[in-house]
């Protein structure tokens, strides 16, 4: 459907819609495939007659850290999606959390998204706090 190219703080993304139902955009950032659910439906497909950064927020990947589940012993590290700001930590270091808990909210292209937990462990440590700005790959939280 509709590709879009544009670069924040000077590091590119490549986004493709790949479908719209409702309020439920399916896309790709930078090749990941994402399921972005809108705060308010789509009326129509979007249509851009030039890549504008007004298009990025019907655009904004819905942030699901990918991490696989760490081997026992081991600490895998949640990153963070795409840039953005930290709103609200939820997890607190040493608690047990499971998969698809809450660890934090970010605030990314004027959208609000939880950051959740890919696989059950235990927090073990926040590199992040409230109102801390994030790039793309920057570590989140810690989990082992």
């Amino acid at each position: 459907m509709e590709k879009f190219k544009f670069q924040i703080d000077g590091k590119p993304y490549e986004t493709e819609v790949l479908s719209t139902e409702g309020n439920i955009v399916e896309m790709t950032v930078n090749g990941k495939k994402y399921s972005v659910e809108l705060e308010e439906e789509v009326a129509a497909p979007v249509v851009a007659a030039k890549p504008a950064a007004k298009q990025a927020p019907a655009a904004a990947p819905a942030p699901k850290a990918a991490a696989a589940a760490p081997a026992s012993g081991n600490v895998t590290t949640v990153k963070s999606p795409l840039p953005g700001s930290i709103v609200k930590i939820v997890a607190q270091e040493g608690a047990a959390v499971k998969e698809g808990d809450v660890l934090l909210v970010m605030e990314s292209m004027k959208m609000e998204n939880n950051i959740t937990a890919e696989f059950a462990g235990t927090v073990r440590k926040i590199h992040v706090a409230v109102s801390q700005a994030v790039m793309q790959d920057d570590p989140l939280v810690d989990i082992g």
